[in-house]
């Protein structure tokens, strides 16, 4: 069975036009018969409050639509992420569960950092991918060199389907080089496309391009490498389209083309490429999971025939229904009704409704099979990256990585009489947004919200307010330092208490230090001879250490990596238990860490800023006044680009105060780089 279904996600730095994109895709598709635009904030896509206020997107989108070619309906499902760093769970846990992407890129602003960053999370996941090069009608708008950018500087091989006919003020439409065509878009709506033969002053650079496609797609395909060097070989459409379709699966090329969403000029096109050239469910690659009951490796196909498996990548709260889990469904197919277990939990539970989302309308199914992106109600506890699967057979998914924040405040409800209500909303905005921690300051009873930077928690403040009606006071933003340890030491630690009845006993000898490599997490290497303590203690020994990293030595930070060596260590036949080994690991961890010459680590920001030249001195003394190190300083579209390395902790209020430095003409975004090390005259302020 042919599955027609595309699963796409629509991704890009902020302000390249996404949201402006899908709001075409669905008009041409005949999903929405008026075009809305960001600026107005009334698009399909942007339906909370603040995503119209502040012209952003800041929670993923699903919505579900069919494009028509050659007679073919395909379905397509559309997921619309957030540009903004801020967000970067939404678009991880949106590209885990897709099958494909379009990226969308400025034609004047080209590959910005979080375009980087959204492009390798995708490359993780697998997924094919199409470039399209938005805002040809922009000042600066340079289709050739942003294709350029994306070789460079996404290590891609970009395959330009279309060249622009003109650029800028003068972008009049596209060159479709399989066809050999020029193509015009002769109305406002972009509705009618007006199909002619390519203008005489482009004839040369379109048959230059059109051999440089075939040259690009024979370097990675051998079935079109053959064809293209028989010379005897007429090379039709077909043999060109068909060659693109095994490139895009397997991920050597990436189709790229151009045009002016905003304009209406070049959206079809993109449409045709979708359903074309990006793979639907059934032509990937098996999933990969495991059987939790045998332990065992499984394979399964992607198809309605097979047991049912499907991942959770999303909870909403929603006012009229209760909880709604949004479901990728892998294989198999499931219905209303019917018994379906959660592996994490190990409960089972009856689906009460299967809902396709239409944005932030839902719209009742009777049956989700293989390939669908739906929601379900009756889920009491689900929560991202939960495996939903048959009782009978427990089919546990790779679950969606969650990244650790970086910066907290301290919150409290303006009012007593919202008091018991606040934690209740704290724990449902929690279910909603898995990166946001909520947690309990013990030295000061101060509850600390923490997310991915100043953006993340202030919308997550507004939303309090805006959603809930809670006033909240906050504090001063505050840096999620973590720790390490620089030296290594040899440390026995001995656990005896005796009382009524049975005692507790537990004696460990470890090493314990930083790892060769620093990566994160714990390096756990057990050296036990002879027994001397019994296997079945080692699992909670290390469980021990792993528990005690959550709270570094200096100030109670996580620490980031640490590798532990067991060497030696002595049992009780009576008083001894597991548990014991387990309180020995973390006594022993908190009793050597503070010898171990710990130190701090701090978030360091790749920051990129752009502005004109006459603004060059100021920027960059800021750069230094904030502890920042300038990587670069580029040049594009009359624009100078300085790249930068930013300590988190120097960033807060950067955006305003680079307005009021530059009279409002830069702009600036920031990603999270790496940690390192804070330098003595910063600790000293961080420890006293």
């Amino acid at each position: 069975m042919k599955y027609n279904t595309r699963n796409i996600g629509i991704i890009a730095h902020v302000d390249a036009g996404k949201t402006t994109l899908t709001e075409r895709l669905l008009y041409y598709t005949g999903l929405i018969h008026k075009i809305g635009n960001v600026d107005e904030g009334n698009t399909t896509m942007d339906k909370d409050i603040q995503e119209k206020n502040r012209g952003i997107t800041i929670s993923s989108a699903a919505i579900s639509t069919q494009w028509k070619k050659d007679q073919n309906v395909c379905n397509i499902n559309i997921i619309d992420t957030p540009g903004h760093i801020d967000f970067a769970v939404e678009v991880e846990r949106s590209l885990r569960v897709l099958d494909s992407v379009v990226a969308v890129f400025c034609a004047s602003s080209g590959v910005q950092p979080q375009t980087e960053n959204v492009w390798f999370q995708a490359e993780k996941h697998g997924i094919s991918k199409i470039c399209f090069i938005n805002k040809m009608d922009r000042i600066g708008a340079d289709f050739f060199a942003v294709v350029k950018e994306i070789q460079t500087k996404l290590n891609a091989v970009p395959l330009a389907l279309q060249i622009p006919i003109g650029a800028e003020d003068n972008f009049e439409g596209v060159i479709d080089l399989i066809r050999q065509k020029a193509l015009y878009w002769t109305d406002e709506t972009g509705e009618t496309i007006a199909e002619k033969e390519i203008p005489e002053n482009y004839k040369m650079e379109a048959e230059q391009y059109r051999v440089k496609l075939m040259e690009t797609l024979a370097e990675s395909d051998e079935i079109f490498l053959d064809i293209f060097l028989d010379s005897q070989n007429e090379i039709s459409e077909e043999m060109i389209i068909e060659s693109i379709q095994r490139n895009c699966r397997s991920r050597a090329v990436v189709p790229v083309l151009c045009g002016s969403a905003f304009k209406n000029k070049g959206v079809q096109p993109l449409l045709d490429a979708i359903v074309t050239y990006l793979p639907s469910p059934d032509q990937l690659p098996l999933i990969q999971g495991k059987n939790t009951v045998t332990e065992e490796d499984i394979e399964i196909a992607r198809n309605a025939e097979e047991i049912f498996s499907g991942l959770v990548f999303k909870v909403m709260i929603d006012k009229h229904m209760g909880k709604l889990a949004m479901l990728r469904i892998y294989s198999g197919r499931i219905q209303s009704g019917d018994t379906i277990l959660n592996v994490r939990t190990c409960e089972s539970f009856r689906v009460s409704r299967i809902l396709k989302m239409q944005s932030d309308k839902t719209l009742s199914v009777d049956e989700g099979k293989a390939g669908d992106i739906v929601a379900l109600t009756g889920i009491k506890d689900a929560k991202t990256g939960d495996s939903l699967c048959p009782v009978e057979k427990p089919v546990l998914l790779e679950s969606i990585t969650i990244p650790a924040p970086v910066i907290r405040v301290s919150i409290e409800p303006k009012t007593n009489q919202d008091e018991k209500s606040f934690g209740l909303v704290l724990s449902k905005i929690q279910e909603e947004d898995p990166s946001l921690v909520v947690e309990r300051d013990s030295q000061t009873g101060e509850t600390l919200l923490s997310g991915l930077g100043e953006l993340h928690l202030e919308v997550t403040l507004e939303k309090i307010r805006l959603n809930y009606g809670i006033e909240v006071n906050q504090g001063e933003p505050k840096v999620s330092y973590k720790e390490i340890l620089t030296e290594t030491r040899i440390h026995r630690e001995k656990l005896v208490k005796q009382g009524g009845g049975s005692g507790h006993f537990a004696d460990i000898t470890f090493e314990i230090g930083p790892k060769e490599n620093n990566d994160a997490g714990l390096e756990f290497i057990n050296r036990i001879k002879g027994g001397v303590i019994p296997g079945e203690f080692i699992p909670y020994i290390e469980k021990g250490f792993r528990e005690a990293m959550e709270n570094g030595p200096l100030k109670g930070y996580p620490l980031e990596s640490m590798k532990i060596t067991l060497f030696d260590g002595s049992t009780h036949v009576q008083d001894s238990s597991a548990y014991d080994f387990e309180m020995a690991a973390r006594d022993g961890f908190r009793a050597a860490a503070k010898e171990c010459k710990p130190k701090f680590l701090e978030p360091i920001m790749q920051v990129e800023i752009q502005s004109i030249e006459e603004y060059t001195g100021v920027i960059t003394a800021d750069i230094n006044k904030r502890r920042g190190i300038i990587t670069s300083i580029d040049e594009r579209s009359g624009r100078k680009i300085f790249t930068a390395e930013v300590p988190l902790a120097s960033t807060f209020g950067y955006i305003s105060d680079l307005r009021t430095l530059t009279s409002g003409r830069a702009s600036i975004s920031m990603k999270l780089s790496h940690y390192a090390l804070v330098p003595d005259f910063v600790i000293n302020a961080l420890v006293t």
